[in-house]
């Protein structure tokens, strides 16, 4: 059975990977960061830079992921150097093994793909939201409405497993529903579909 530590490990490897390598890609790009799920994982929205299960694929060549300093040269990204629009919450450790468990990545990556239908359906539910985007400063996938932020996350520092959020931008009520200081979680086990996050998503617009 997959553990939360290999969950968490395998995380942190790759918002490493978000850090230091694909957001400071596209920045270089067209001066943005945001990125997008893919299958096996997530990458750049024109899908050039990728990030799939346990390899790293760069315009259709995939390479074994083993250090954040490979990763960064086979992308042709100076080693070190972030985007420079947000101060990464991850280290620039350039021979340190990455960690990417295989089942680890399947699970997270079919997070991002759950979490990302989810939000495409509730976006069409509403008047007006931003773009979903895989933000790799905090590793999430989201939007935001309403002054609300809508999410998905594989997880953090206080939260070992993958969790889907509801925060909104100002104080909440007192419904148990706000199970967090700063709004709700709900955590991957108790969502199996799409459907049960824009549940989720739904009882938190309405009591937001």
């Amino acid at each position: 059975m997959l553990s939360c530590v290999e969950l968490m490990r395998t995380r942190r490897s790759w918002h490493a990977l978000a850090d230091w390598v694909l957001a400071p890609a596209r920045h270089a790009a067209d001066g943005r960061i945001g990125l997008q799920p893919w299958p096996g994982g997530f990458g750049t929205p024109d899908g050039r830079l990728r990030v799939d299960g346990t390899l790293l694929v760069v315009d259709g060549q995939a390479h074994p992921l083993t250090t954040l300093a490979a990763a960064a040269e086979d992308s042709g990204v100076a080693p070190g150097r972030h985007s420079g629009t947000y101060e990464p919450e991850t280290t620039w450790d350039p021979d340190a093994p990455l960690f990417v468990d295989e089942d680890a990545t399947a699970t997270l990556a079919a997070w991002f793909a759950l979490g990302g239908a989810a939000l495409e359906r509730f976006a069409a539910e509403l008047p007006e939201s931003s773009a979903i985007t895989l933000w790799p400063e905090h590793f999430d996938i989201a939007l935001a409405a309403e002054q609300v932020n809508y999410g998905a996350s594989p997880g953090d520092d206080d939260h070992a497993r993958p969790y889907l959020y509801v925060g909104p931008w100002s104080q909440h009520g007192d419904d148990p529903f706000w199970n967090e200081q700063w709004g709700a979680s709900l955590t991957d086990l108790a969502v199996a579909t799409a459907e049960d996050a824009l549940t989720f998503f739904r009882r938190g617009r309405a009591l937001a």
